[in-house]
């Protein structure tokens, strides 16, 4: 069924009275259920699960990544199932576009768990305390809650700005439940096909799991590699190939993520991943430079010149389109009228007008007593905060790109000058404007398909922060059992960390001075700056038609050989499989390539939640 839409010409010239009176009287369901007790506790039930695989990915990878479509599936088909043995009745549209907007928000709770918490452990050698983390969270989320809703108005309302992934998953919702639901239940299987795979190879995987089991003798290597060492040492300049992390892992939660970052993204991993892994790294071990063959010795050197590269792309992608900046600040003084004609399921102006000086405040003290942030310090970055999640919400509209890691890198370099030598606080007010901003931008990614579908503003609003509980009760206890108190493990083989490197990494630069760095990191530094910019210039040039990209270049310096080389097979399989199957009728076709997304989504929550459930009984049971 088409989903009604204003033509753009309507958009152009029709006033915001005349949008949501349009709006009231053609999409708009009414009393459709929506945030229901059921879909209440269904997103957080499936929130707080799938925000795991948040966890687990962003541990190994530095990027989180949706679980909208995945919540989707998973509660239209077990509705539906419900429905059909006479258990229950199907979910409604609305209340299956609550549920995903609780889950939605509940996987994005991992973010600063994989960046700024970690980073801010490794530099002050203080591990905090998981309640103060779980407030940290909350207060942040909340914040992002009531800035997002004065922009809601504007952006979505009035502009009918894209909010590209918030619109598709409104589409797929819609498709799911205007027909019979063969759709949904093929992809509920598809679904629960890659995660049955995934999460079967890594239990295989576990040696201690499969001889508990006294099943060893099935237990798959970690890598496929471990099979040719066992008959010669393959080495470049003198060390073993496995000692540089370039291995062939036998997990397949890479490959699905491969199948989601596209061909572009993973090339541009690689190249990255080559350069150091197979030219630098063996060269400065050889030399001394680098002291030990070893992933954490490697990225202490190599996070340098990729960190600077990551860094100086974003930025300038970012701050190279001023007109993205401009409108965001325009868009809130553009037409608007007196009367408002969804009051009464919008959120209260007086909730934004008391609110945000409550919480901002709130925030500070937070950041005060918990981080030792001063107090005059919190009060500057709140405005900061705002400033920037104008911004971050106008490019998540447009691209469904949120700049949290250019926003995080202007705020330190910024605070690097206030807060002179304090390394913690220049991390937690990044953290703040970072993550703040990033809530308001997916929680309005989140509202886009409600407005599409008809749904009550406000009761988004209340499942957003649901989601937030949700993803912090699950999320952060396992994070904590996960390390156990031993920052050490940060940056290890095991807890790789890279984004938590990043932000380490900046700060200590910002705080101490490139003096502190070894000479040839400093080249590394200028040569990885130098390179994100002309990579982004040649971007706009060819007007994205360059096959690089610059984030993922540097990141290719950062993570493990094996992980790059994963997502580059992954993507290089779902690519040749777009173009090679010829018939459209066929199970792989519909599978491989029409439910792509779907099979990734799989794959990567079977073996994501499969990972941080083995790592839990190896750590607290199986010792």
């Amino acid at each position: 069924m088409a989903i009604p839409e204003l033509t753009p010409e309507q958009v152009r010239t029709w006033t915001l009275e005349q949008k949501d009176a349009w709006w009231r009287a053609n999409v708009f369901k009414g009393d459709m259920p929506q945030l229901t007790l059921r879909a209440g506790l269904t997103g957080m039930l499936l929130g707080s699960v799938l925000s795991l695989t948040n966890l687990y990915v962003g541990i190994r990878t530095g990027w989180t990544l949706g679980v909208g479509l995945t919540s989707v599936i998973l509660s239209f088909a077990a509705f539906k199932m419900l429905a059909a043995i006479g258990l229950g009745k199907e979910m409604t549209l609305l209340e299956n576009n609550a549920m995903q907007s609780i889950a939605t928000s509940a996987g994005y709770v991992t973010t600063p768990l994989i960046s700024s918490m970690p980073a801010y452990m490794l530099v002050t050698g203080h591990v905090v305390p998981p309640l103060h983390v779980g407030i940290w969270i909350g207060i942040m989320a909340l914040l992002g809650v009531l800035f997002a809703f004065p922009l809601k108005k504007r952006f979505i309302n009035d502009e009918q700005l894209p909010f590209p992934e918030g619109y598709a998953a409104g589409v797929v919702m819609d498709n799911l439940h205007s027909g019979k639901g063969e759709e949904g239940f093929f992809k509920a299987k598809v679904l629960a096909a890659g995660a049955g795979l995934s999460a079967l190879v890594e239990v295989l995987r576990s040696e201690r799991v499969m001889a508990a089991v006294r099943l060893k003798f099935l237990t798959l290597p970690d890598a496929w590699d471990d099979l040719v060492y066992k008959v010669v040492t393959p080495r470049i300049m003198g060390t073993p190939l496995r000692d540089l992390t370039i291995r062939f892992d036998s997990s397949i939660v890479m490959l699905g993520t491969g199948g989601l970052i596209g061909t572009k993204a993973a090339a541009s991993l690689m190249l990255g991943a080559v350069i150091n892994y197979f030219l630098a790294a063996p060269y400065l071990i050889k030399v001394g430079i680098i002291p030990h063959a070893t992933f954490k010795a490697i990225t202490t050197w190599s996070l340098w010149g990729g960190a600077a590269l990551m860094t100086t792309s974003s930025l300038w992608s970012f701050l190279s389109k001023p007109k993205v900046i401009i409108q965001a600040f325009a868009g809130m003084l553009g037409r608007g009228g007196k009367k408002d004609l969804l009051a009464d399921i919008e959120l209260p102006m007086r909730v934004f007008v008391i609110g945000i000086p409550l919480v901002g405040a709130a925030l500070i003290a937070a950041g005060k007593i918990m981080f030792g942030v001063p107090v005059a310090t919190g009060a500057l970055a709140v405005p900061l905060v705002f400033v920037f999640t104008l911004i971050a919400v106008n490019s998540t509209a447009l691209t469904s790109i949120t700049p949290g890691s250019a926003l995080g890198k202007l705020t330190q370099l910024t605070f690097s000058v206030i807060a002179r030598r304090d390394i913690g606080t220049n991390i937690m007010t990044a953290c703040m404007t970072s993550e703040v901003s990033s809530n308001a931008s997916n929680l309005l990614m989140d509202i886009k398909p409600g407005y599409m579908l008809g749904a009550k503003p406000r009761q988004q609003a209340v499942g957003h922060v649901l989601g937030v509980i949700a993803g912090s009760l699950m999320s952060v206890p396992v994070f904590y059992a996960i390390f156990h108190s031993d920052i050490s493990l940060f940056t290890s083989e095991r807890l790789p960390m890279p984004a938590a490197q990043v932000w380490r990494s900046v700060a200590e630069v910002l705080v101490h001075g490139f003096g502190s760095l070894h000479p040839t990191a400093r080249i590394a530094m200028a040569v990885g700056a130098a390179l994100g910019v002309i990579i982004e210039i040649v971007g706009e040039r060819t007007k994205g038609r360059f096959p690089l990209s610059g984030v993922a270049f540097g990141l290719g310096f950062i993570l493990r050989f094996s992980d790059s080389l994963a997502m580059g097979l992954g993507a290089l399989f779902f690519w040749i499989a777009a173009r090679r199957s010829r018939n459209e009728k066929s199970t792989f076709h519909r599978v491989v390539v029409d439910d792509r997304e779907t099979l990734c989504a799989g794959v990567i929550a079977g073996g994501s939640l499969a990972g941080i459930t083995l790592i839990l009984l190896e750590t607290l049971v199986l010792r």
